[in-house]
């Protein structure tokens, strides 16, 4: 068998065929980078993560651009150059509507910062930001988006420190936008209403094919971006916004600046959807290439598919002329939080930073958000994490004791079929977890070569050897050394037979929230995790 995902476009369950032999290119839909990012978010980052860690392990079989196979399983995956963006500048807060409406969220995110200045509650490690400055701003929240990332686990993060073109900034690729932007007007597939630039929807007849959103379907929505004026003026209701006309907006450009010619355009910012065109076809499918304008495969949330990525397929192929802009769309449905929507009013919103500060191992938070079928809405709660925990510790010792073991033994082949199986099906990581759990209850002593084996298999999942906790966990230091001092003092009284004393301390260290466990080489211990 060989990897078949569900495609969005053609709402099927297709064999993966990539443009060239032994090469994917590959495109995900990042963060906003107006707040810290949430497990929600997470949730979608981690798949387009965990699909390229799997067309990248040995364990994938390849298929050549035909579908017919390149190499045996075990052999060889695919070579994978993975983009993900970071949107700093066009995103507005109203984007359930393809034009969007609202104020950009750089700016709600600058407003929300000097309130909170005036009132003396800034978010810790933002005091020395000015909130009036979006560029800083975008910068402060990008670094934490890329820590929270490595925390993670997630590869393109790592890469990013010698490649940063694979984690781009919208604001730094504007000229690449204007160029689509005007692209497009000198093709009739777009056109101006004052100082805005709008694509002409009834150009690509193909609109709402991602979606099921057709033009019949599509009702004026309302947005404080454009005038009413302009909306009546537009060609259809459904016409997104390319380019808007702004000197007042904290992040504007001179087009002809920009471009080094005259193009009639205001000085302003670009909409949200032309930053990804943009920056996908140049970083990855850029004109003079083999598949210039067409990449692989596109991730993102379900929330991303309208408007967003039905906007991106329809200005790029009127920009491309190409038959597709992604060949494969994935899209992760929503994260629910102890069976509700999450929001901070319900009191069940979380950062990463959030958990590790509860407690919580970041390797049990991946595998918790991975776990659930990408095409299913997860339901993440206390319990999940505990049992996700659970079972990374028995993959941990599992590991250490077959690597310990110096016995070589042999490599399952039936474990890995099954295992390569089920992740061919659409990425069914709860179908391959399961499969390893079976083989480890099955296995008496494991051998070298079954540490070997799991750590191929986690190779996918990327969870056994994350760390508990980021470079910047909410200040740790502190506690850590008055949690050691108290162990101390236990180990002391009991070594007097104090045992009134060490009970005591016991009691102290539970009141700070922190669990302990006695072995052979000495105490451990762990905060204890709860939401």
């Amino acid at each position: 068998m060989t990897l078949s995902l569900h495609n969005t476009l053609t709402g099927k369950q297709e064999v993966f065929r990539p443009l060239e032999a032994g090469i994917v290119s590959f495109y995900s839909c990042g963060p906003t980078v107006y707040d810290y990012a949430h497990i929600g978010n997470f949730r979608s980052f981690l798949l387009g993560d965990t699909l390229r860690r799997w067309l990248e392990s040995p364990l994938c079989a390849r298929v050549g651009p035909d579908g017919s196979e390149t190499g045996e399983t075990g052999e060889t995956g695919y070579a994978v150059t993975h983009v993900m963006n970071i949107t700093d500048v066009g995103h507005m807060t109203d984007d359930a509507v393809a034009d969007g409406g609202g104020e950009d969220k750089m700016e709600a995110a600058a407003q929300r910062l000097m309130e909170a200045k005036k009132s003396g509650k800034l978010p810790e490690g933002v005091d020395h930001i000015d909130p009036g400055d979006p560029y800083a701003i975008a910068a402060f929240y990008a670094a934490a988006f890329i820590e929270d990332a490595k925390t993670l686990g997630m590869k393109v993060a790592f890469e990013a420190d010698a490649d940063p073109s694979l984690l781009p900034r919208a604001s730094e690729h504007v000229k690449g936008m204007l160029e689509i932007v005007v692209g497009l007007l000198e093709k009739g597939c777009a056109y101006q209403i004052g100082g805005a630039v709008y694509f002409d929807t009834q150009a690509f007849p193909e609109y709402g094919a991602l979606s099921g959103n057709t033009l019949d379907k599509i009702r004026e929505g309302a947005g404080g971006r454009v005038s009413a004026t302009q909306q009546s003026e537009k060609k259809h209701p459904a016409d997104f916004l390319l380019w808007k006309a702004d000197s007042s907006h904290l992040m504007k450009w001179d087009p002809s600046t920009l471009l080094g010619r005259e193009v009639g355009l205001g000085e302003g910012y670009p909409g949200w959807h032309i930053e990804c065109s943009a920056m996908a076809q140049e970083r990855l499918a850029p004109f003079g290439s083999a598949h210039a304008g067409v990449i692989d495969i596109h991730s993102g949330g379900e929330d991303n598919i309208f408007p967003h990525h039905e906007c991106e397929i329809a200005q790029s192929r009127c920009f491309t002329g190409e038959d597709h802009f992604a060949r494969f769309w994935v899209h992760g449905r929503h994260l629910m939080v102890e069976g509700a929507k999450m929001s901070k009013s319900a009191g069940n919103f979380y950062t990463l930073r959030d958990l590790l500060g509860k407690g919580f191992d970041a390797g049990a938070i991946r595998l918790e958000l991975i776990k659930t079928h990408y095409r299913k809405n997860a339901n993440f709660t206390e319990q999940g994490l505990r049992d996700s925990m659970r079972m990374i510790e028995r993959w941990r010792r599992f590991v250490d004791t077959g690597e310990a073991s110096g016995i070589a033994g042999e490599r399952n082949d039936a474990v890995v079929e099954a295992y390569a199986f089920a992740m061919d099906d659409d990425l069914n990581v709860a179908g391959a977890i399961g499969i390893v759990n079976s083989w480890i209850g099955d296995v008496g002593e494991p051998t070298v070569a079954d540490a070997v084996l799991l750590r191929e298999f986690d190779g996918v999942f990327g969870t056994i050897d994350l760390g508990g906790a980021s470079a910047d966990d909410g200040g740790d230091d502190g506690l850590a050394g008055e949690v050691e001092s108290l162990i101390g003092r236990r180990a002391a009284a009991r070594a007097a037979k104090d045992w009134s004393e060490a009970d005591l301390v016991r009691d102290e260290l539970e009141a700070l929230g922190v669990e302990i466990k006695d072995g052979p080489e000495g105490t451990t211990w762990a905060r204890k995790a709860s939401l």
